[in-house]
This record gives C-alpha cells, sequence and structure tokens, in this order.
C-alpha cells in the first residue's frame, strides 16, 4: 500500500506562500500603473504603453525563462525573479519620466516571468506525479487569494495614504518572497543527464494544444476584466459591477477546495466539457443580466468556466511533457495565457465599434467551436495525460 503523500510539508507551504507573495506584489500595482503614470503627469497614451509594457515582455521571454527553468536550480530562478520584482517596485518610487518607468516595468516584467514559470515548475518538482493536478490546484488557490486580496487592498490604502504607500507594500511583498524561499531544502536542481540533453525550444510541443485551448478560453475572462465596468456603465444598469470579481474569486477558491482530489483523477474531456458549458452559461448571463444576482449567478459560472481550467490545463501540459521539459510545459502554457491577456482587451475595445453593444457578449460564443475543434484534433492524447503520471 503506498504511502498516502502530504501537501502539508515545509518545503511545498513554502512554495505557496512564496507563491502568494510575487503574485501580490504584481496585483497590487498593475491596476494602478495607469494612474500613477498619469498623476506624474505623463499623458494616457503613454500610461497606457507603461502598463502594457510588462506583459509584453513576460510574453515575449516566456520561451528563454522555461528554458532556463530546466537548466538551473529553481532555488536560484526565484530568487533572481523575486529580487528582480523588488527592484522594479522600489523604482517606480523614484522615476520621475516615461523612460524610467519603462525601464522598471520591463524589470518587473522579466521578474514576473521567472517567477511565474520557476514556482510552477518548482511546485510540480516537489509532488509525485499521480497528484500533479491536486498540487496546481493548491498553486492556483494562492495565485487566486492573490488575486482576490491584493488589488481590493491596494485600492483602499491608496484612497487613504496614495500611491507610493502601496508600491512600497508591493516591495516587501517582493522581499518576503526572496525571504521565504530561503526555508526550502530543496532546491530543485535539474540532474546532470537531463541538461546535458537539453535543447533550446521556443515551445512545448506536447502542450501546445493545452495552450491554443487555453488561450482561447481566456479571450472572455480578460474582455470581462477589461471592460465590464464599461458595459455596466454603457448598459445603465443597477448593479454593484465591484462584487463580480470578488465573488468570482471566492468561488474559484471553494470549487478549487473541493475538487483538488479530482484534478489527477477526471479525464481532461470532461472539465473540458464541464468549462465549455460554464463557459456558455456565464456569456448568456453577461448578455441578459439586469440585477446583482445574475451578475453573481455569471461570476461563479466563470470560476468553473475558466477558473477550473486554469488548474485543469497547467496540470494536463506538466503531465504531456517529459520531465526534462517541465519548465518549457509552463511557459507554453503560459504562453496561452499571456496570448488571452492580450487579445482580450483588444478584443473588447473593437467589439463595440463593429456591434451594437448587445451583441458584445454573443459574439465570444464563436470560442466554443473553435475550441472544440482543437479538443477533438487531440482529444486522445489530452484525455490519456492522466494515465502518464
Amino acid at each position: 500500500m503506498t504511502e498516502k503523500f502530504s501537501f502539508f510539508s515545509r518545503d511545498i507551504i513554502c512554495v505557496m506562500l512564496a507563491t502568494f507573495f510575487y503574485q501580490f506584489s504584481i496585483q497590487a500595482v498593475n491596476p494602478l500603473m495607469n494612474g500613477y503614470a498619469r498623476n506624474l503627469g505623463i499623458n494616457s497614451t503613454f500610461a497606457g504603453i507603461i502598463v502594457g509594457v510588462m506583459s509584453i515582455t513576460s510574453m515575449l521571454l516566456r520561451p528563454f525563462a522555461g528554458n532556463l527553468t530546466d537548466q538551473i536550480s529553481k532555488y536560484r530562478l526565484a530568487l533572481v525573479g523575486g529580487s528582480l520584482c523588488a527592484v522594479s517596485d522600489l523604482g517606480y518610487l523614484f522615476a520621475a519620466n516615461v523612460s524610467w518607468l519603462i525601464a522598471f516595468r520591463i524589470v518587473n516584467g522579466l521578474g514576473f516571468v521567472l517567477c511565474t514559470i520557476c514556482l510552477a515548475t518548482w511546485m510540480a518538482f516537489l509532488v509525485p506525479r499521480q497528484h500533479l493536478g491536486a498540487a496546481m490546484g493548491y498553486y492556483g488557490l494562492l495565485n487566486a487569494l492573490a488575486m482576490a486580496i491584493a488589488p481590493a487592498l491596494a485600492i483602499s490604502i491608496y484612497q487613504l495614504l496614495g500611491y507610493k504607500f502601496v508600491i512600497i507594500l508591493a516591495a516587501l511583498s517582493s522581499i518576503a518572497m526572496v525571504v521565504v524561499i530561503q526555508f526550502i531544502h530543496n532546491h530543485a536542481k535539474p540532474s546532470f543527464e537531463l541538461k546535458e540533453d537539453h535543447h533550446f525550444k521556443i515551445i512545448q510541443r506536447d502542450a501546445l494544444p493545452v495552450a491554443l485551448i487555453f488561450s482561447l478560453l481566456s479571450i472572455p475572462y480578460f474582455v470581462t476584466q477589461a471592460d465590464i465596468v464599461m458595459y455596466v456603465q454603457e448598459r445603465h444598469l443597477n448593479i454593484t459591477v465591484s462584487l463580480f470579481f470578488l465573488c468570482y474569486s471566492l468561488a474559484l477558491i471553494v470549487i478549487r477546495i473541493l475538487l483538488k482530489d479530482y484534478f489527477d483523477t477526471i479525464s481532461f474531456g470532461i472539465w473540458f466539457s464541464i468549462c465549455i458549458i460554464a463557459t456558455i452559461g456565464y456569456i448568456i448571463l453577461l448578455t441578459i443580466m439586469q440585477n446583482n444576482f445574475e451578475m453573481i449567478l455569471a461570476a461563479g459560472l466563470m470560476a468553473v468556466g475558466f477558473g477550473v481550467m486554469v488548474s485543469v490545463s497547467q496540470s494536463t501540459a506538466l503531465l504531456l511533457a517529459p520531465m526534462k521539459e517541465q519548465g518549457l510545459a509552463n511557459a507554453t502554457y503560459y504562453l496561452g495565457s499571456d496570448i488571452g491577456m492580450s487579445l482580450g482587451p483588444i478584443i473588447g475595445g473593437i467589439l463595440p465599434t463593429i456591434f451594437p453593444l448587445r451583441f458584445f457578449y454573443p459574439v465570444m460564443l464563436l470560442i466554443v467551436p473553435l475550441t472544440a475543434i482543437i479538443y477533438l484534433c487531440y482529444r486522445r492524447k489530452l484525455n490519456a495525460a492522466v494515465q502518464y503520471n
């Protein structure tokens, strides 16, 4: 009889805490960066560029970070990534013009890409393959907590004390991440054989179908993140829109806790079907909603349709990839997220100029057949992932 594995070892808890701290530092600053730049006298065009340059940097550097993660100890890369996040946060305090802000956003993007890939791969390194789905569920849970708490806390602190106190808090959070990883014993060093056999690749081929599916499913999420306030205002709805992502995060936390033991035993196709149905549901609800109840229900369905797919997609990408390319598989998975994060706001900006606002969400139902086609093309490989562990 195999010994029951515990997710509450010191190393795993420290990786999860480090995940929370680095993600908190990012999510505290990002919602306020546009206003901070404009407060320094920078015009709206350059302020938008400053906000977006971190994500662009992250997307361009994903393949390099993925290859590095497979060749260097996860501790080393996490140390560099967390330090760069701290340096960039402190740099924002003293940046007085566009050039310096852009420079520190690039540094922040580099730190962010190293932390995202490295910590997720480190978490996967510490658990047996048969528990990888649950591990990514826990990892995603800490991400969700940071994404729920950081913006709300940052906005409250900004309103009371100003931008610089938020930036100092973000810097302290990055430093806390660097401190926490000092207590991890297993530095997840790749074996000599894996390092010798490694060749530079842009993507991990086996993880690519997962990344494509995830990128399409993420588009309505990032459209909503960018434009739901505008959508509610333009439709003159009597809705407390600030509750949407709070309810989404709370629902996601509950779902991940309840379902954590099933991520390793249920095939990708079943999760995919559930998530597609939930995606159709929340898109329809956002189209017809007239009150807070319908909006909260839409947030809950989004937690299923998108939030569950975050963990399922990441664990599937890692299970399909060989051990020597786990970092690259994570990079490929995150590349899918980057594509959705980039396309979502662009699509959200274009749609109202082409269609009446009542068609804003229904048009996004086009992703359903597109994702279904990709899934059907690769269904055997995707469904077999849970058997590979």
